[in-house]
Parts: C-alpha cells; structure tokens; sequence
C-alpha cells in the first residue's frame, strides 16, 4: 500500500507553465504520475505538450477540479503567490497539496496550514520540501524516482537530499512512500502524521526517521513513537557539528541555548527504544539488521 499517495490519484501542477513546474511534470509524468493537467492564472485554455501527452491548462483550481476530477496539487509557484495558490487549492477542496516553493513568508505558511486545519478536507505538506513518492505508482514533487523501488520502510524526513540517499542505500528493499515534510519553522505535515499513517498501513514494515536541529519536533514525535508506535523506527538526526545560534540550510534548523540540539533529539529519541545512526549510512545498516532479525528496533512493543 501507499501513504497519502496512490496510483490512483489525480494531481494537478500550479505553477506547470513555468520552467520549475514544466520540467518536473515532465519528470512526474516519467515516474507514472497520473497528471491530469495544470493550473496558471491567466492562461486557460492553453495546452503544453509533454511527448506524447498534451496537458490542457487551466485558469483556476475551481475549474481543473470540476473538469478533470484531481485530488491532488503540487505548487510550484514563487513565494510571493504562494499563499493564494495553496488556499485555491483547499477551496476546491484537493485532498492533498504538495507545496513545493522554498522561501515562503511563515506567516504566508501560517494562514495557509491555519486554513487548510479549519476545513478539514485539505492536508498540505511543505512548504520547502521535495514532496513524496510511492515508488511504482505516483510521485508527487522532484523527488527522483529512479533511485529506489517499491518496499515496505516508510520514510518520513525534513531533509529532501537526506531523503535521497536513505532512499537509495535502502533501493533493495524499498519504500511503500516516502514523504519529505520539510525544514521550515511551520509546516502542514508533521512527523506525528507520517508516523501515524505508516502505523496504520498494514504493508509498512518498518519506518525511517529523519530529523535535524532546531525546534522540538523529534522530542514530540519520540513522545509520540513511545504511545503510538509498535512498528521498528531507525532515526537519523541531522546537524551535530552545527555551531550553536547558527542557522544552518533550511529555516527552522537553529539552535538556540540548550534547545534543539541533534544531542537532545537522540536522547530523546533512544530513550523510547528508538536506534539512531550516527550517519545515514549507519542508519540504512541499523534498518537492514532490524528488517533481518539480527537486532530488535528497542524496548517498546
């Protein structure tokens, strides 16, 4: 089974006459994505040919998703539009919308996520992330999909090159979704939700973990895993030689005193049985030897 993407579902590119949204709809479409056209202020009734598929455009959300069914919207729009793209997208009442854009204003991010909660119908995951995939069946961002195969780890990580390589060291065994959440201080998708959903997906075996420094979201998901979570969870946090007070890459990932360091995140996450690698290499080792029997994932059940 898949997580919040299947091949079932329809997606929607705003953004897909541009030169972002037009190259990674062709890379979409390539990993068997069922796009069914794509969205731009503007310019509908356009068309963009992509080889042998020709994806009607159209002005607005309300109108795709009357014409064509789509459940889901990958945004690849500039910040500055950002907001209006992905509260079009909860009014027309997408199931999922995958918000690419990196450098969003948080209070942008606020409203959106703030408006997406209130209707209840829409879950958004981003901003500044490389959205997920379900290897084999849909892929929903720039997540490569040559580098893995369909499998039974979810992978759940702030990080989208992180992403990549746990995606590419665990290809044998492969993935049933991984879903990049992304490093800004306020996202739609948190780990709880990803770690909730592969829990609940009886083909997800085991779960994959990444986190970095800055706020306290590892804590909550280990409080969250020590409650919830029965299936194995490998973690690897990102950011131990990071200088404190420093923000390092993504938005979020600051250190401020004592709070947020990849330290306290390990701690807190060993303490509920949880195996944290101390490289990503380390940590695909630590998956494959629980996945094989030879270590048990810790002390929960």
């Amino acid at each position: 089974m898949a997580v919040f993407l299947t091949k079932d579902s329809k997606v929607l590119v705003q953004g897909m006459t541009g030169s972002e949204g037009a190259r990674h709809t062709a890379r979409m479409l390539a990993a068997g994505t069922d796009i069914v056209a794509g969205v731009t202020p503007g310019k509908g009734g356009q068309a963009v040919d992509f080889g042998e598929r020709r994806l009607p455009v159209f002005g607005t959300m309300a109108e795709a998703v009357a014409a064509t069914g789509a459940d889901v919207s990958v945004v690849f729009v500039p910040p500055r539009f950002t907001r209006g793209a992905v509260e079009e997208a909860i009014d027309a009442g997408v199931g999922l919308c995958v918000v690419i854009t990196e450098g969003v204003p948080v209070h942008d991010t606020i409203r959106f996520v703030a408006r997406a909660q209130a209707a209840g119908t829409t879950r958004v995951i981003g901003p500044n992330c490389p959205g997920l995939i379900s290897p084999g069946q849909s892929s929903a961002g720039i997540i490569p999909a040559d580098i893995t195969s369909a499998g039974r780890i979810g992978l759940v990580s702030k990080s989208g090159t992180l992403t990549y390589q746990l995606m590419y060291e665990l290809r044998d065994i492969g993935f049933s979704t991984a879903v990049g959440i992304g490093g800004d201080p306020v996202i739609g998708t948190t780990h709880i939700d990803a770690l909730e959903a592969f829990q609940a997906d009886p083909e997800t075996e085991a779960i994959v973990m990444i986190g970095e420094i800055g706020g306290d979201a590892e804590e909550r998901a280990a409080a969250y895993i020590e409650e919830h979570v029965t299936k194995p969870v490998v973690a690897y946090v990102a950011g131990f030689t990071a200088p404190e007070g420093k923000t390092m890459g993504h938005a979020g990932a600051i250190v401020s005193g004592s709070a947020g360091t990849a330290q306290a995140k390990k701690e807190a996450l060993e303490k509920v049985g949880v195996r944290v690698g101390k490289t990503p290499s380390e940590t695909a080792r630590l998956m494959r030897d629980i996945l094989a029997g030879r270590v048990r994932s810790g002390g929960r059940p």
